[in-house]
């Protein structure tokens, strides 16, 4: 490997045999994809010009897309965060070695499943009906109304815990209908900070493959019920992303 050159690695799979997962095209070239071992466990790597790779969306894709194929011939894929790069392969041999322990673990706990992701947000007119369905709200609104910024300051604080309690009920609502028979029908769950001052849900499941026909049921029975006051947006499949934590540091002396 040339002195310019690096190993940007993608995910570690549980596999003894070489692998291949096709070209990757990294800023315009394509570099092939390769596997390097430690027992059980390999890194899905390519060889790179040796630099810093900002995540740009052309870089996150490539990332993110070349781990979508290695899921399609691996039933057991570790995610790695984006923009990994290691001066030599025993550079990385080194940084499976010291990893190994974590992944005896992680590998039988992801075996056969993925990860997907749903985010609900509310449809504007429909917040604003459950605002105006609140009698004390539209009370608080109705003396605000009117009066100058500095004359209705403390009331315009009141609307806005108002609201906030609302929400905070609403959110609570989603979770009791959605998030939690969704829960009941996955491996494990992670509810995600909302994004947005709409969003109700933003949430992570982590599914075994020969269940994904019953959960995406459940996804579309909750979607057809609540497809008139939200938007669901369901992705995947993933990498465990949110129920597996990898460092990536090579201990000290190693």
């Amino acid at each position: 490997m040339s002195q310019d050159t690096g190993i940007y690695i993608f995910c570690a799979i549980q596999t003894e045999k070489k692998q291949q997962f096709g070209a990757v095209t990294i800023e315009g070239v394509d570099h092939e994809t390769f596997t390097i071992h430690y027992q059980d466990a390999a890194m899905v790597a390519a060889e790179v010009p040796m630099k810093i790779y900002h995540p740009k969306k052309d870089n996150l894709m490539m990332h993110q897309s070349t781990v979508s194929r290695v899921m399609e011939k691996s039933d057991t894929v570790l995610p790695i965060s984006f923009g990994n790069v290691f001066h030599s392969e025993e550079d990385v041999k080194v940084l499976l070695e010291n990893l190994y322990p974590q992944f005896e673990k992680l590998f039988p706990a992801i075996k056969g499943k993925i990860e997907v992701g749903l985010k609900v947000i509310g449809k504007s007119e429909w917040l604003e009906s459950r605002v105006n369905e609140n009698p004390e709200v539209e009370k608080m609104a109705s003396n605000v109304k009117g009066k100058s910024e500095a004359a209705g300051y403390y009331e315009r604080i009141q609307l806005g815990g108002m609201a906030q309690k609302l929400f905070a009920s609403l959110q609570q609502e989603i979770k009791e209908d959605i998030f939690n028979p969704l829960d009941e029908t996955a491996e494990a769950s992670k509810a995600n900070d909302p994004i947005g001052e709409k969003m109700l849900l933003n949430a992570s499941f982590l599914v075994d493959r020969e269940k994904e026909e019953a959960f995406d049921a459940v996804v579309n029975e909750a979607h057809d019920k609540w497809k008139d006051k939200v938007e669901f947006r369901y992705t995947g499949p993933w990498p465990a992303y949110n129920f597996v934590n990898i460092r990536l540091k090579v201990e000290e002396g190693a």
